[in-house]
Order: C-alpha cells, then sequence, then structure tokens
C-alpha cells in the first residue's frame, strides 16, 4: 500500500470515528429530550389527576357541609317545634279548666244576684244563707282552680283587666278611675278569662 493511500485511511477512519461521536451525541441528546417528554407528559398526567381529585374532594366537601347545614336546620326546627309543643301543653295543662269555669261564670253572677235580695221573712233569710254556703263553696273550688275576680272600683282602669261600658264625671274620684262594676271580671292564673264591665271617670 502506498503512502498515501495509508494517509487517507487514516483521515477516513477519523472522519467516521468523529461522525459516529457526534451520532451518538446526537442519539444521546435526542433520548433525552425524549426523556424529558415523557417527564413532562407524566408529570402533566399526574397533575391533571391530582387536580380533578382535588376537584372532587372539594365538590365532595361541599356536598358534605350542605347536608351538616341541612341537618342543622332539621334539628333546629325539630327543637322549636318540640319546644312549642311543650308549651302548648303546658298552657293546655295550665288552663284546662278555662272552658268549664268560663260556663259557670253567669251562674256565679245569679248567686250573686240572688244574694243582695233583702230578705223580708224568715224563710227568705233561710233561703238565702244556703245560697250563700252554695256560693262560698263554689268560689272556694274556683280559687282552688286559680280563679280570682278582677278588683275594679278605685283601680285605675286597665283596658287588659276592664271593659269600660260607661263614661261618669265625679268629683269624687280621680280621672280614669273605676267607679262602679256592672259585671264582675275574673283571671285564671295569669290570663283573663272575662273583664270587667265598668262604668270609668273622665
Amino acid at each position: 500500500m502506498k503512502a498515501g493511500h495509508g494517509y487517507g485511511l487514516t483521515i477516513y477512519f477519523k472522519e467516521v470515528n468523529a461522525m459516529s461521536e457526534e451520532t451518538k451525541q446526537q442519539q444521546e441528546e435526542q433520548v433525552k429530550e425524549d426523556h424529558e417528554e415523557v417527564v413532562e407528559e407524566v408529570f402533566a398526567e399526574e397533575l391533571q389527576d391530582a387536580e380533578q381529585e382535588t376537584d372532587e374532594v372539594a365538590q365532595l366537601q361541599a356536598q358534605l357541609d350542605e347536608s351538616e347545614n341541612r341537618y342543622l336546620r332539621l334539628r333546629a326546627d325539630f327543637d322549636n317545634f318540640r319546644r312549642r309543643i311543650n308549651t302548648e301543653n303546658e298552657a293546655k295543662e295550665k288552663y284546662r279548666s278555662q272552658s268549664l269555669i268560663t260556663e259557670l261564670l253567669p251562674a256565679l253572677d245569679n248567686f250573686e244576684r240572688a244574694l243582695n235580695i233583702e230578705a223580708d221573712n224568715d224563710q227568705t233569710k233561710t233561703l238565702l244563707q244556703g245560697m250563700e254556703m252554695v256560693h262560698r263553696s263554689l268560689i272556694d273550688a274556683l280559687k282552688k282552680e286559680g280563679v280570682e275576680p278582677i278588683d275594679a272600683v278605685g283601680q285605675e282602669f286597665d283596658p287588659h283587666l276592664h271593659q269600660a261600658v260607661m263614661q261618669t264625671e265625679d268629683d269624687q274620684y280621680g280621672s280614669n278611675i273605676v267607679v262602679e262594676e256592672f259585671q264582675k271580671g275574673y283571671k285564671l292564673k295569669d290570663r283573663v278569662i272575662r273583664p270587667s264591665m265598668v262604668k270609668v271617670n273622665q
């Protein structure tokens, strides 16, 4: 082999090796780029999955909060309902005899009118004494149930307790003072079951 040929082959192999190194480097860079792309794609997918999971968790949390709020509202409504029922039952128990007492008041009025009759003989006096005993027993029974007569004459007019049916001018009484009672009023515990019918001074 000639010297020129040997020198040419050497240069050729150097060029081939140089090309191989360049190709290898290019391949390595390509592999690196491909690897980075894969990593980015995987990271993007994982990020997307994480965002979806976060959205799902947020939705579940919102549903849980809504359910809890609905439960609290229902619980509050139930508590209010239970308190209202208890209050109504207490009122029914407290004023259970109101209807009967209201029916008895006219009879009580008639007793009091009869007792105001002047007795002109012994027979009438005896009859009135018997009626007075019955009247006293009836009053005692009503007191045990919590019934009390409403004070009227000499008291300041109170629209919650008195019903004014007449007005007058009387110097013996102050202004807005009840001067006469036409029909006695009654309270059952703290409830007015019948106001007093009265005459009021102007």
